[in-house]
């Protein structure tokens, strides 16, 4: 079996926007006929810029393999152009490749991805969501704590049993930073409120994105530990774990980490320093589906846990699921709340959720097949990638 041709989508992801302002497809097909789909999260480029580099790199590195040597085929990519390091760019590109290659496998023998990586362990998964917006909202969830306590509620009846937010402001290229007094009694008031309104039903995550020093990130975990918050996420940027570890070792919170890290050398350095006890991989940008599954192993070696970041499309979507139907230190997904909405509409069929739980498909490969049809009416024509940092430093950090 060969690889014989590679398409790309960038498609616009309408209002309201969750998850993200566009999504990046991929497409391989056999010379046997057999499809392959694939996503990339977040290259930092524009996505057309990004589809032309996947256009390369399949030209280069993809047409003409066979489909199931995925090991060799991840090598070849990784070490292109001399590199061979963890970068976001290429392994983003990687990992839309990659993800396709295992929907090409799995199609080709009719089985799941999860059973072709030592099989189901999970009949369901435990899934959150973030606290969002309406637009029946008079305020802001954001910086409103008791409209986020309302919203935690609504959806503890729905069926979730954790919801995440991220009170404490913008983040900025200039981070990190000591945050004001005002931001850690607002972010103190979030948890505070929201405990209140879910009782113990519901896990409380909390996120940031690497806003904070180590010394600012401890403050703020002194203020939320007595609500006793199921993680803390992310508190310092992601190039020094070591310095991330000084915060873990300072805090009952457990810490999450990982959306933007890719490749076990990454993880494997967050592990080594103990930095984190729950991995956030995004199955989009990691490097695929067997690297997230060695980092699995890796971090279930240390009595780490898996929660998959999902900020992107259902297909990184449906490759998370793969994974984290088939690994035992399998926490939570994140879910785009129910996966409805345009998130059903992109696909043939929608990814199953039902009382809080992601159903895992019993269908081959991915499970889930791209509506090219709906794919090609939302083109992404904006000029924005798909999540920007504020180009000066925070003065004022509330919302």
């Amino acid at each position: 079996m060969k690889i014989t041709d590679v398409k790309t989508f960038v498609v616009g992801n309408p209002p309201p926007h969750f998850g993200g302002r566009y999504w990046i497809f991929l497409k391989l097909t056999t010379d046997g006929g057999i499809v392959g789909y694939g996503e990339v999260y977040s290259v930092p480029f524009h996505p057309h810029v990004v589809a032309k580099m996947i256009e390369d790199v399949c030209e280069r590195k993809v047409i003409g393999s066979d489909p199931f040597k995925i090991e060799r085929l991840w090598r070849n990519i990784y070490s292109s152009g001399f590199t061979q390091r963890p970068d976001t760019s290429i392994l983003g590109i990687l990992s839309g490749i990659e993800m396709a290659c295992w929907d090409i496998v799995g199609k080709a023998l009719n089985k799941p991805v999860y059973e072709l990586l030592g099989g189901q362990v999970h009949e369901k998964l435990r899934s959150y969501t973030y606290i969002y917006p309406e637009e029946r909202d008079q305020t802001g969830v954001y910086h409103d704590p008791q409209l986020a306590a309302e919203r935690a509620s609504e959806y503890v009846q729905q069926g979730f049993t954790a919801v995440k937010f991220d009170p404490v402001g913008p983040y900025s290229a200039f981070d990190p930073r000591q945050l004001s007094l005002e931001a850690l009694d607002l972010s103190e008031q979030f948890v505070k409120l929201i405990r209140a309104a879910v009782g113990n039903k519901c896990d409380l995550l909390f996120g940031t994105h690497g806003q904070m020093t180590p010394a600012g990130a401890i403050r703020l975990a002194k203020r939320l530990e007595p609500y006793d918050p199921l993680w803390l996420e992310e508190p310092t940027p992601p190039e020094m774990p070591e310095e991330m570890a000084v915060v873990a070792r300072q805090t009952s919170i457990p810490i999450a980490t990982g959306e933007r890290l890719t490749t076990k050398y990454e993880f494997a350095r967050v592990l080594a320093n103990r930095s984190a006890s729950i991995l956030q991989i995004a199955l989009g940008r990691v490097g695929g589906i067997l690297e997230a599954k060695k980092i699995a192993g890796m971090a279930e070696a240390h009595y780490a846990q898996i929660a998959p970041h999902l900020y992107c499309g259902p297909i990184a979507g449906a490759a998370d699921i793969q994974l984290s139907t088939c690994i035992p230190n399998f926490l939570m997904q994140e879910s785009i709340l129910m996966w409805g909405g345009f998130y059903a509409e992109i696909l043939r069929e929608p990814i199953q959720w039902q009382d809080g739980y992601i159903i895992p498909p019993s269908k081959p490969g991915l499970g889930v097949e791209l509506n090219e049809e709906v794919a090609a009416r939302h083109p992404y024509k904006g000029d924005k990638l798909h999540l920007e940092m504020h180009d000066k430093p925070v003065t004022n950090e509330v919302f």
